[in-house]
Order: structure tokens, then C-alpha cells, then sequence
């Protein structure tokens, strides 16, 4: 009897095998044809149902595929993520490595890809050798970012050197190797080895942008790397240096605010106070209304102040108090809460056309590169959830009710990181104001300090000013012409300003 029982399990067992490779059968024949909703609708459901070990992993494998071929990045991630923890023993762990990097960069994820990366890499890299060259340039620049990000330095460094030049990541991975090695946290001996590190940084950004293999955005790198050379040179000293990189970013793209602002800094400690505040003028045209950039009066005021132009220095402070101080205010209910939980931070930045918070701190809070990718990847949550429920085939299989929870849990968990960020940002953005609403202060007393002691010497700032004669600004070139400026922006003109200058100080000061 015993014998007969045990005969009709392995029966059993044979004819569900049977079945599960009829039915995996066709849904292979469904993916190869391309209806890929329909092959989800068979492997979802051989993955929940099937005996048979090795086509219950096949069946996982091809449903994540068939979620990536049916145009559902985002659900693909959510099935390909367990196959990837599980490491070697699933038999297609390394199929879904090369699929799971591949997402990360199709939906611009700075978050959950490199997460699992990173917290299955001392496990895995063994097994990941086996990978192509190219998922592995993929792998070594994500796990660098990753560790530039937690501060570890020197892995972050080994990590991107490991990107070989054939890779199209390899002008990122230069990008970022660059930028941690000019990097002031990189342990060295020294301020002569901080010095060597971050001439070894120009040294791969001059690299990067002769690099003729094809690389991926690379003209969006090149931009960032010559934002990197200015400040990179700016930090050396060589200030003439910082202000041809920092004028190399291209016109009205994304990062010309910030090489406009920092040209500012560049131009003034080379002694070009004129070409320090045209820099800056650029900033207040229409297009940068929405720009938050508080230091940039307070430049313009210590500029003022080292030309002995107080009552200039003077006018810049009451501008940024003007444009500042009530932002401050108005930030102050948000950062003070102790209540809100963090997706409440997301949802008050999630909307571009919000009014609840000051527009520029709104622009800025979302123009950061990790709330972008985060703000992409929700929008692509609720694009998804709203396909598979659209999907009768889908909501009849009972595949839409799993799949919908699964996103819903990943979109909770992407509102909570982008709410942490989002809250972050806010505390810096109110504590940059305040920081610099001290330094306004403080200039204003040296200012009055300054006015006192020419005052008590006998000292007229009007006789000085008068004696001397303002002078057209030197034309770059035969081809450049001079307009002067009365008060209007005209697009061409923006970032091309010079104010020539009276120096108001006496002889020796």
C-alpha cells in the first residue's frame, strides 16, 4: 500500500511536470511572437503555480522579461530585483544583473538599483565576474557613485578607474573620478598631497573631454566637467585659469547659472572686481528669476566694499534682504514641523507650479539630480499602475491586483527617500539664507567701521571718485562690440558683462 501511495505521488508529480512544461511552452511561443501581455498573463502565472523548480525559474526570469518588453521598466525592476538577491543559485541571476543594470539606466534610478548593488556586492562580485565587460563598467560606475556618496573615497576611486575607455560610461566614471579626487575628505598626508590630488583631478578632466569613443550624454558631461576644472583650478589658486573653464559652460544651459555665479567668485579673486560683478549682473536678467542664488549679492557687496563703493556695497545688502529674508519666513512653518511625516515633504514639492513655498527655493529643491531621477521614477509608478489596470487581460488574470500592491510598496518607499531629500533641502535652503544674512552683517559693520575711519581722517570718498575717469572696457576682439547697458537684458548680451569701475579708497588702502 505504502509502495502503491508512493508510485501515484511520483505519477503525480510526473504529470504536473508535464504540465508545466506545456504550459511554458507556450508562453515562450507568446514571447517570441511579441504579445508580451499575454506572456505575462502565463508566466505570472507558472511562477505562482509551477512544480517544477527549473520552469517555475525560467517563468520568473521571462516575466520580468516580458514586464521590460511590454514598455513596464518599472514592474520589471520590482521581479528582476529577488532574482538578483538570490545570487548564482537561480540559474538566471546573471541574465537579470545585465537586465536589472540596463533599468537603472532607462528609468534614471539614483536609488533603488544602486541600493541593491551596493548591499549585494561583497556577496556577489565573485559571481559577477562572469558578467560581459560592458554590464561590469555599468556595475564599478554605479558602486562608485554608491561609495562617493557614503564617503568612502578610496573605493569610490577604485571603483571608477575600473571603467575601462571602450566603456560609454567611461566619461562619467572620469567625471566622478575627478571629482573625488579634488575631493578635500580624500585622506592624504598633507596640503601638498591635497594639492597633487587635485592637480591629478585636471589631469582626468582634461582627459575626459579629448575622449573620442562614443560615451553616453556626453555633452552633458563635458558641461559638468568644465564647471569641474573651474572650481577644481579655483581651489588651486589659479584663478585666470578658473575663469576660462567656468566660461567654456555652454550659454543657457542648465548649469549656466551656477559657472555664471562662480565666475563671479573666479573674476574678483583675480582682481578683476569689474568682470566679478558683470559675472553676477548676468544673474538678475528675467530668464534666472526663478533662480535661488543669495550669495550672489553678497559678492557683489564685498566686491563693492573692496572697491571702497560703500554706499553700492550698501544697496547689494538691502537686495538681498529685500529678496531673501521674506523667503525665510516663509520657509520657517516647514522646516520647524516636527509632525509632518516625510511624504508630506514630497507631496509639497512634487507639484512645479506649487505656490506654497518661495519659487526659487521650490526650482532649486527640484532641479537637484537625485529629486529629478525620484520625481521621474513616481510619475513612471503611476504610468505603469494605470496601464495594468487598463489592461483587461491583465485585471482578469488577477495579474493587476499582486502587481499594483508590489508598485504601490515601491512607490511608498520612493516617497519617503524623495520626502528625506526634499526636507534636506529645504533645512539647507533656509539655513544658507540665514548664514548669509550673518555675513550681510558683518559687512554692513565693516562698511560703517571703514566709513568712520575715512571720515576721521579727513578722508572725502566724492573728491577720489571724482578725480578719476570711467573707461570703456577692453573688447575681447575686433568681432565684439560695446553696447551700454541701461537697465534692459537682451538675450545676447547676458553673461557678457563688464562693469568698468571707480575705486573709491585712498592711496595705500
Amino acid at each position: 500500500m505504502i509502495r502503491a501511495i508512493a508510485l501515484a505521488m511520483l505519477l503525480t508529480q510526473a504529470g504536473s511536470r508535464g504540465q508545466d512544461l506545456a504550459s511554458y511552452d507556450k508562453a515562450l511561443a507568446s514571447y517570441a511572437a511579441n504579445d508580451f501581455d499575454e506572456a505575462v498573463r502565463r508566466f505570472f502565472e507558472l511562477s505562482n503555480t509551477a512544480v517544477d523548480a527549473d520552469v517555475k525559474a525560467k517563468s520568473e526570469y521571462y516575466l520580468a522579461a516580458s514586464f521590460q518588453r511590454a514598455g513596464l521598466p518599472f514592474t520589471a525592476l520590482v521581479y528582476f530585483t529577488p532574482i538578483v538577491k538570490a545570487g548564482p543559485k537561480h540559474p538566471f541571476h546573471l541574465k537579470s544583473v545585465e537586465a536589472f543594470v540596463a533599468l537603472q539606466e532607462l528609468l534614471a534610478d539614483d536609488y533603488l538599483v544602486p541600493s541593491v548593488l551596493n548591499n549585494t556586492y561583497d556577496q556577489l562580485a565573485d559571481a559577477w565576474a562572469g558578467l560581459p565587460i560592458e554590464v561590469l563598467s555599468r556595475i564599478n560606475y554605479l558602486m562608485g557613485r554608491v561609495s562617493y556618496r557614503r564617503g568612502a573615497l578610496e573605493d569610490a576611486k577604485q571603483f571608477l578607474e575600473a571603467v575601462p575607455e571602450s566603456s560609454p560610461f567611461h566619461a562619467r566614471a572620469q567625471y566622478m573620478l575627478g571629482v573625488t579626487l579634488a575631493d578635500p575628505r580624500l585622506p592624504a598626508a598633507d596640503d601638498a598631497e591635497r594639492r597633487r590630488n587635485a592637480g591629478h583631478a585636471v589631469e582626468v578632466f582634461e582627459h575626459l573631454l579629448q575622449l573620442k569613443t562614443p560615451q553616453l550624454d556626453f555633452a552633458d558631461t563635458v558641461n559638468l566637467t568644465h564647471l569641474a576644472l573651474g572650481r577644481t583650478t579655483y581651489t588651486l589658486g589659479e584663478y585666470a585659469r578658473a575663469v576660462e573653464w567656468y566660461e567654456q559652460v555652454p550659454r543657457f544651459s542648465k548649469y549656466w547659472d551656477q559657472a555664471l555665479f562662480e565666475n563671479g567668485f573666479a573674476r574678483f579673486q583675480n582682481d578683476d572686481l569689474g568682470g566679478g560683478l558683470g559675472s553676477l549682473q548676468g544673474l538678475y536678467a528675467p530668464q534666472f528669476a526663478g533662480a535661488f542664488q543669495p550669495e550672489s549679492w553678497i559678492l557683489s557687496a564685498t566686491i563693492y566694499y573692496f572697491a571702497c563703493l560703500y554706499e553700492e556695497s550698501k544697496a547689494a545688502l538691502l537686495e538681498f534682504e529685500k529678496a531673501y529674508l521674506p523667503m525665510a519666513e516663509q520657509l520657517k512653518p516647514f522646516i520647524e514641523s516636527k509632525d509632518q511625516e516625510l511624504a508630506w515633504y514630497y507631496r509639497l514639492v512634487a507639484d512645479p507650479k506649487s505656490d506654497r513655498l518661495p519659487r526659487p527655493v521650490l526650482n532649486w529643491v527640484r532641479a537637484n539630480q537625485r529629486m529629478l531621477g525620484l520625481l521621474a521614477m513616481l510619475e513612471q509608478i503611476d504610468r505603469e499602475k494605470a496601464r495594468l489596470r487598463d489592461s483587461q487581460a491583465f485585471v482578469s488574470a488577477g495579474v493587476t491586483s499582486e502587481i499594483v500592491a508590489a508598485l504601490d510598496q515601491n512607490r511608498g518607499t520612493l516617497e519617503q527617500v524623495a520626502g528625506s531629500l526634499a526636507r534636506s533641502r529645504l533645512l539647507e535652503a533656509h539655513g544658507t539664507i540665514v548664514a548669509f544674512s550673518h555675513q550681510a552683517e558683518i559687512i554692513r559693520f565693516e562698511v560703517a567701521k571703514a566709513e568712520t575711519e575715512l571720515a576721521e581722517a579727513g578722508v572725502d570718498t566724492r573728491q577720489i571718485l571724482e578725480r578719476q575717469t570711467l573707461h570703456r572696457p577692453k573688447m575681447p576682439s575686433e568681432r565684439w562690440k560695446y553696447w551700454r547697458f541701461e537697465g534692459e537684458f537682451w538675450r545676447d548680451e547676458i553673461g557678457s558683462y563688464q562693469y568698468t569701475l571707480k575705486r573709491g579708497c585712498p592711496a595705500g588702502r
